[in-house]
């Protein structure tokens, strides 16, 4: 089979790029090992910036009126002791802008859209059920081998196969890991108070506790939790009953959408950051998790890869379509912002772990005077919208 461009990897981030190449009128495979893919439990939040990159890909008409606003962003610092939080600061988008920060959107209703999408794309073709495995390049193509015995000729492959991405591993480009010791759960509760579109993240200590607005389901107010711990002590929480779960997690809350009922099954995942020392190679981009992997702070994980996307969509010309000189700018354009950024995510999740009570004091103090200063606390809603 021969195309313009191969996307390895099925999930948001390489459905997304699928997509957005072959609305651009590009001939596409997308090569998805799964078929039938598990439940996802979490959900991902878009900021601003993501927008044009998901419209771009003919996706955002079908998925605006199923999302929920993130308007406010609230940090608590819970103090590390006691339920009951003792510093709460409320970063509002109408500060910097018209629209809210982003929006909220479960993870399997993006795959069902983004499935559905390239579907009625006639120049894009979906193989489920095939891996890329191997990789092999030249100057005027790149050859992939697939788990299935099939083997695709391209001009361009975008690896977005994950963290342990088959193509970057054959183009020869390594991977800086930092293990946090942490892992997080993934849930979704329901709660009497409504939480008014605003997503929490709460710091006590082991990492944050975040609530992402949901939809209400079923007539009751809705949102994801993202829970992250030491390892052994999420192991612990995941194997509690569901009432116990609740109870747990209404505590680490600070009680702020009141008590939390638990409302799906429970996922879990280790937290790490990963770098690629290069984000090309001959014939190849990396981006999403193939390139850089982040802790799930401040929703920066996925609207990075679609920084990245929006990078490479800007970038490309059917004449010179994976050229070593697309590829090289994209490169520059893209790896010093992402290490850069996961720096800072790294920082902040650090300090979400703290446990001495003079860390949290002075964790606490930061907090509040970045927020008094209103200069500095619009610097930085800007930055967390990635602008």
């Amino acid at each position: 089979m021969k195309t313009d461009i191969l996307v390895s990897g099925g999930g948001i981030a390489g459905l997304t790029a699928a997509a957005a190449f072959g609305s651009a009128g590009y001939d596409v495979i997308c090569v998805d090992p799964v078929t039938d893919p598990p439940e996802d439990l979490r959900s991902t939040a878009f900021l601003q910036p993501a927008i044009p990159v998901l419209e771009a890909a003919g996706l955002w008409d079908v998925l605006s009126p199923e999302a929920a606003p993130l308007q406010v962003m609230r940090i608590v610092d819970a103090g590390g002791v006691l339920p009951e939080p003792r510093v709460v600061t409320e970063f509002n988008a109408a500060e910097i802008s018209d629209a809210p920060f982003g929006w909220n959107l479960p993870n399997t209703l993006l795959r069902r859209v983004m499935t559905e999408r390239l579907a009625a794309l006639p120049n894009v073709r979906h193989l489920r059920g095939a891996a890329a495995q191997r990789l092999a390049t030249r100057e005027a193509e790149a050859r992939v081998t697939l788990s299935d015995g099939g083997s695709v000729q391209a001009r361009l492959v975008i690896a977005a196969d994950g963290r342990d991405s088959a193509m970057r591993r054959a183009a020869g480009i390594e991977a800086r890991v930092t293990r946090y010791g942490q892992k997080a759960l993934a849930f979704r509760v329901g709660h009497r108070v409504p939480h008014e579109n605003v997503s929490t993240e709460v710091h006590r200590s082991g990492g944050p506790f975040t609530l992402v607005p949901l939809p209400d389901r079923d007539g009751q107010h809705q949102s994801a939790v993202v829970w992250m711990e030491a390892g052994p002590e999420a192991e612990r929480l995941r194997a509690l009953p569901p009432e116990d779960l609740s109870r747990a997690a209404t505590e680490r809350s600070a009680g702020v959408l009141g008590e939390l009922t638990l409302a799906s099954g429970v996922g879990i995942f280790p937290i790490i950051a990963q770098i690629a020392t290069r984000m090309a190679g001959e014939r190849l981009a990396l981006m999403a998790e193939a390139a850089h992997v982040m802790p799930p702070i401040g929703a920066q994980g996925l609207n990075t890869s679609l920084a990245d996307l929006a990078a490479l969509l800007d970038l490309a010309r059917p004449e010179t379509l994976g050229s070593a000189a697309m590829l090289e700018a994209y490169h520059r354009r893209r790896h010093g912002t992402v290490r850069l950024r996961a720096a800072g995510i790294g920082a902040l999740n650090r300090a979400s772990m703290l446990a001495p009570p003079m860390m949290r004091d002075l964790r606490a103090a930061l907090l509040g005077g970045l927020h008094a200063a209103r200069p500095l606390r619009r610097a930085l809603m800007r930055a967390g919208m990635g602008r």
